[in-house]
């Protein structure tokens, strides 16, 4: 049955956000806000992913369960931001001449700095705790074993070129949200701060199934009635660059009710999500929706007012998410990007954030309109960013050739405003 109600819930709310952020254009925002609202109907059904232990060196791509927390000041004491010599403030006199009391190099501990003298120092190193500043060395006349004030030399503030302890943050400030993804600068703050032990979530387990009996697999010979299945690799590659997925696998369905049911069952018991291609519309072979039904999911959405996509279907089945995308590749595309990723970002316990996208104008547009959201394809060209030409959802010659697509609001020419862009 349907989790409605009973799922854990992610502490934070999560909406969508992916079309705006600014309140310019009233048409915009009830388009934001229809697909928004279904996506958050959906939501409301799921629980995140539980969390596991992993070895911090092997967190790339991982999602933070628990805040990380500094474990001790940044910087722990007070050090030089460039080579130079660690001075008291007293004795930075034009012509005044100051014998180099020692060496302190980056990684070592530091030395004492008597009145009328001065310690070398190398960037990053720790400065004497009686220095009031760092002189570079480029600004000042070394002799040696001692170094001399330029008669021309500006007098620095005091605490010139030393990073206090404790600037960047206090022990037990959050270094990271818990929900962050930990890309490359992350893994950087875990290497800081973390244990050898982190608490990520485990990975979002996704089955793709396409039906169809018209469909053949790649590279093999195709009747004039069948179809290369395109779907699959398009979904498996997406899903291939999202680190915190794990793909189970995908697998071809036939066009029956009972081959649907079968499968989806089978998918649902050791997923956390279950993507299908087609069988979503309204002929006689679209069994997606009453298998949901059978099985005692629930439909949260299905046929939203947008082209391409319109029969996308988003359903909570057994705790699960099920969504069923139009059989079309250009719509399988778009919908996988505006409905299936925010989700599956939820599901994986991703910090909730509300970022706008790019909004970005056409250097050819035109004034079609459509009553309905309609995300039109485009490409990035020498001249700017470009209209996509294409025959309609079942064109993966144009699909190639583009770059995402712009949210166009219903009724509003392409020549009105800028449009936010969603990249492929």
């Amino acid at each position: 049955m349907c989790c409605c109600g009973t799922a854990k819930k992610f502490t934070h709310h999560a909406p969508h956000g992916y079309f705006l952020k600014s309140r310019q254009n009233r048409q915009m925002n009830t388009m934001a806000n229809e697909l928004e609202s279904a996506i958050e109907r959906l939501q409301s059904c799921l629980a995140v992913v539980d969390s596991e232990r992993c070895s911090s060196a092997n967190c790339a791509g991982r999602i933070l369960a628990d805040d990380l927390l500094a474990d001790r000041d940044s910087p722990a004491s007070n050090v030089s931001a460039m080579d130079g010599y660690a001075v008291r403030m007293a004795d930075i006199q034009p012509e005044n001449r100051l014998p180099v009391l020692g060496t302190v190099p980056a990684g070592r501990p530091t030395i004492r700095l008597s009145a009328q003298g001065a310690v070398r120092v190398f960037t990053g190193a720790l400065v004497p705790a009686e220095s009031e500043a760092v002189l570079r060395r480029e600004d000042v006349r070394e002799l040696g074993d001692a170094i001399e004030i330029p008669t021309d030399l500006i007098r620095p503030p005091c605490g010139e070129h030393i990073r206090l302890r404790g600037e960047n943050l206090a022990a037990g400030e959050v270094v990271l949200r818990r929900g962050t993804i930990i890309n490359s600068v992350a893994m950087g703050a875990l290497a800081c701060f973390a244990e050898e032990i982190t608490n990520v979530r485990r990975r979002v387990r996704v089955t793709i199934l396409n039906t169809g009996d018209e469909l053949v697999e790649t590279g093999r010979p195709a009747e004039a009635w069948q179809i290369r299945d395109s779907n699959g690799p398009v979904l498996e590659t997406w899903l291939g660059q999202l680190p915190w997925v794990q793909l189970l696998g995908r697998r071809r369905v036939v066009d029956s009710a009972e081959a649907t049911e079968a499968a989806l069952r089978e998918a649902i018991s050791r997923s956390d999500a279950v993507l299908l291609t087609g069988g979503v519309s309204m002929g006689d072979a679209d069994y997606v929706p009453r298998a949901i039904e059978g099985m005692g999911g629930q439909i949260l959405f299905h046929r939203l007012p947008l082209r391409p996509g319109k029969p996308v279907l988003g359903a909570c089945c057994q705790g699960k998410l099920v969504m069923g995308l139009p059989g079309n590749p250009v719509s399988v595309t778009v919908t996988s990007r505006v409905f299936g990723e925010p989700l599956l970002r939820y599901l994986a316990g991703i910090i909730p954030t509300s970022p706008a996208l790019p909004r970005l104008s056409l250097v050819n547009p035109d004034q079609k309109v459509l009553s309905l959201t309609w995300f039109r394809m485009v490409r990035f060209e020498e001249r700017g960013l470009t209209l996509v030409e294409n025959q309609g959802s079942g064109d993966l010659v144009s699909l190639a050739r583009s770059n995402g697509v712009i949210a166009v609001p219903p009724n509003t020419p392409t020549d009105s405003t800028p449009f936010p862009f969603i990249a492929w």
